[in-house]
């Protein structure tokens, strides 16, 4: 009994044995391909830091089996890369091998050795070897020893665009690189989407179907951006590069690699949506969701609204005419297919014959701005320097139909007729459609009844013009006046939160001045461009004079904007209610029909990214101005956290809303975001995630979770680059897109902080407080709210040579590269972000 025992234990043992090192041979990996190491079904070639593995798979469990590259460390699994897409091996055949043949090509052959897919190039021998970098890349060397790469996998992306891989053309040879989407989630032969980029001048991307018929648009390249993605201003796309060699006539669009903790790709799905994948290691573990897509709205989808007409996602119906157009059919159009279009009214001036030019009264034709706007297709580039420029040529070309003026890109105008136009709730350019001129007169109908009753030649008419004239001015005074107290009345208190209006006094309008509309245009030369003091985040700000000299900045918020009501009365109320030096303070304000305006003191300076970011003024804030404006912004936020009537969160601290007055002293300005809190550390859960990507905390970037610290974070971001003159969203350190907060603490954590100081500044600077500035912008910059310091702690280590606390390392450095969710609501604009998880599934 004894001896049969034994036996069953050392059978099972062997059994076990036998069945571990089967597995083990399922499971072995290798890191390179040659000519005697071949790559078989149970094996998987490894990236040297086991980013990526190489090997055979079954999307989905299809009856059809591939060689592909994915993410080893992440389930369910993501296919990057597909070797033979169009050639599919059998699920039963086991004998497969991806090898290196007798003509030093990779070969993909079956149990038969029947070749599935190769690189086919020419290779001096046999002696080449295949390996898998850790970027992703599938590179064929000529040998061991040699750097030489014969062919590599990011010259022939799939559905994936990772880190370094480049879309884009070749007009001299006709070469493209374009991704092409999966005919199904189980099938990755070439499906019906594809990803490229457009050879005008200037390139713009596309996604067609089948390869010709357009279905989403990107708008023209700016140099920094595409412009019809609002989204892409200071974001994670602004990531992204395009690179134009006019020798080589190369145009390539690609993006940089981040960190070791990220991942972050491109693909196209086989529904056509192109998707931007965030992959975030963190605690060994990922987390995954799709941070921007499109299309995304019905508005993004090409030519839906025919053309000549504008789409807007916030409208029902989402389609109208432009100006001085209407539907070509209004059957269509009242049944909500709207793909034919719309139809000019009046025809143009310059197509009639001159016989008939009596009909419009012989007068020229001229342009109407429609603002805010992704530029329309089929655009043609001129080559002129200014906007009148611009304006005089297509005034001059009858067969110009609308042109646009682009900072970084110059003239734009157009010839065929406009399609795929759409109108954002913020950003966007302003497009010059030309109209006959009976279509733009509705603005002078006064001035034509002047002209009319004048030729009556009646002194007595006259003078009863004059006389009504003067009373009817004199009631619009008054009544722009009425207007803004009655429009402030009327604004629903109910739209600003419920917390910021329970420690908030009733406002008064008698409190400010009420500006007539009249006058504010005469103030600034009716919002001349030459009055244009910047972009802020909810429309444009300009210089004024009023009557008797006193110098003031306007916001204007019309109709366009996106500040309605509830940011408009949440400024009004806070800073009417907040009074320090380092606050901007209010006059007034004005509102007149669709205009709403908001007046402050002048601020010659302007803002501090003006001087901050620039690199010809840069020189001209010394240590002692910086740390003057460090600590003016801190005791701005002290006064807001912790000493004011009202405790506020500003929650869009950054360069562009530190005003600077002739001094250079700062004054906090915006206050269209901010919430007044109760308590000392209120957490809030918001259900509206806003600011500016790069200057926002983890916590509240990827949770909503609000409180003062989330100001103290921005006031990090914001110290850091006083002291570097570098801007967090576009730092860069050795061709690697970090944050400014990670190469702070990379310098701190190796005792070499002062590297960080401005080079521009060279020695001029007190090395003490320039540590001291550091050590708090770290602290402040932490991950985790508690580890942060009040805003009374911050101005007293600023201001004292006291111990602090050392900062930890930062783990959620990535942020200021990333946008978690960028889908913009329509009462959410500009810096605003929506910022939302969403978990994505693997194919």
């Amino acid at each position: 009994m004894g001896a049969k025992h034994t036996f069953c234990i050392v059978f099972q043992f062997s059994v076990c044995l036998l069945f571990y090192l089967f597995q083990m041979n399922r499971c072995y990996a290798i890191y390179n391909i040659t000519s005697s190491q071949v790559l078989s079904e149970e094996q998987t070639l490894i990236s040297p830091n086991q980013t990526f593995e190489l090997g055979f798979f079954s999307p989905n469990n299809s009856g059809n089996r591939y060689v592909g590259i994915w993410y080893k460390q992440i389930s369910p699994r993501i296919v990057v890369w597909v070797a033979n897409r169009e050639n599919p091996l059998a699920v039963t055949d086991s004998s497969a091998s991806l090898t290196i043949g007798s003509n030093g090509n990779l070969n993909l052959v079956d149990g038969k050795k029947k070749s599935f897919w190769t690189t086919d190039i020419l290779v001096p021998s046999n002696s080449s070897v295949a390996m898998l970098l850790d970027n992703g890349n599938f590179i064929l060397k000529k040998d061991h020893i040699s750097e030489e790469i014969l062919w590599q996998s990011f010259d022939h992306p799939g559905d994936t665009l990772l880190p370094k891989v480049k879309l884009g053309f070749n007009t001299k040879t006709g070469e493209t690189s374009v991704l092409t989407s999966w005919k199904s989630e189980t099938d990755p032969s070439l499906g019906n989407f594809i990803v490229g980029i457009a050879p005008q001048t200037p390139p713009e991307a596309f996604i067609w179907i089948n390869g010709s018929t357009p279905h989403w648009r990107s708008g023209p390249w700016d140099k920094s951006k595409f412009v019809g993605i609002p989204e892409m201003g200071s974001s994670y796309l602004s990531t992204f590069k395009l690179e134009e060699d006019i020798e080589k006539g190369t145009t390539s669009y690609y993006f940089n690699s981040f960190n070791s903790s990220i991942n972050l790709n491109m693909f196209i799905s086989s529904e056509g949506v192109l998707k931007i994948v965030n992959l975030m290691k963190y605690n060994e573990s990922y987390a995954r969701w799709n941070s921007w897509e499109a299309p995304n709205s019905s508005c993004d989808a090409y030519g839906v609204c025919g053309h000549f007409a504008v789409c807007k996602t916030s409208e029902s119906p989402i389609c109208n005419c432009l100006k001085g157009f209407k539907p070509k059919s209004r059957e269509e159009w009242s049944e909500g297919n709207w793909t034919g279009g719309c139809l000019r009214k009046t025809e143009l001036l310059c197509k009639k014959n001159i016989s008939s030019s009596a009909s419009s009264g012989g007068k020229e034709d001229g342009f109407w701005k429609k603002s805010m706007v992704k530029l329309p297709d089929f655009y043609e580039y001129v080559q002129v320097d200014y906007a009148d420029e611009c304006h005089a040529w297509c005034q001059s070309n009858c067969s110009c139909l609308a042109y646009a003026f682009v900072n970084s890109i110059g003239c734009l105008v157009w010839s065929k007729d406009l399609i795929d136009i759409q109108e954002f709730s913020f950003d966007g350019e302003d497009l010059f459609l030309r109209l006959a001129y009976s279509e733009l007169v509705g603005r002078k109908q006064m001035e034509k009844v002047i002209i009319s009753l004048t030729v009556i030649g009646s002194s007595f008419i006259l003078g009863a013009i004059f006389f009504f004239w003067y009373r009817w001015k004199t009631d619009q005074k008054t009544g722009n006046i009425m207007d803004t107290r009655e429009h402030i009345d009327l604004i629903d208190m109910s739209d600003i939160s419920r917390d910021t209006l329970e420690s908030a006094e009733p406002y008064d309008p008698s409190e400010h001045a009420f500006f007539d509309f009249d006058d504010i245009l005469v103030a600034t030369n009716d919002f001349s461009m030459s009055n244009k003091l910047g972009q802020g985040g909810f429309g444009p700000v300009y210089k004024g004079k009023l009557h008797g000299g006193k110098e003031i900045a306007v916001k204007r918020l019309s109709s366009n904007s996106g500040q309605g009501a509830k940011e408009f009365k949440n400024e009004m109320i806070l800073i009417s209610k907040l009074q320090h030096r380092n606050l901007v303070r209010l006059i007034g304000c004005c509102i007149y029909k669709e205009e709403k305006l908001l007046i402050y003191e002048f601020m010659p300076n302007k803002s501090l990214d003006m001087f901050l970011f620039d690199s010809r003024r840069r020189s001209e804030l010394n240590w002692s101005k910086r740390f003057n404006i460090i600590l003016g912004v801190a005791k701005g936020l002290l006064y807001l956290h912790h000493d004011s009537y009202l405790r506020v969160i500003h929650r869009d601290l950054k360069a562009s809303n530190i005003l600077l007055d002739e001094n250079l002293n700062p004054k906090i300005s915006d206050f269209g975001l901010a919430r007044i809190f109760q308590g000392t550390l209120d957490l809030a859960n918001t259900h509206r995630v806003v600011g500016t990507l790069g200057y926002m905390s983890p916590e509240y970037a990827m949770g909503g979770i609000l409180s003062e610290k989330s100001d103290v974070y921005s006031f990090g971001v914001l110290l850091l680059e006083i002291v570097s003159g570098k801007k967090n969203n576009n730092f860069h350190y050795h061709d690697q897109l970090l944050s400014l907060i990670a190469y702070a603490w990379h310098l701190w954590s190796e005792c070499r902080a002062l590297d960080l100081m401005d080079e521009i500044l060279a020695d001029s600077y007190s090395s003490p407080e320039v540590v001291r500035c550091i050590d708090v912008g770290l602290l402040c910059a932490q991950d985790h709210p508690m580890d942060r310091p009040t805003m009374q702690e911050v101005v007293f280590m600023l201001s004292n040579e006291t111990d602090r606390p050392k900062p930890k390392e930062p783990l959620f450095y990535f942020q200021s590269a990333l946008k978690y969710n960028l889908k913009p609501q329509t009462d959410v604009k500009s810096s605003i972000n929506e910022a939302t998880m969403s978990m994505i599934e693997g194919r």
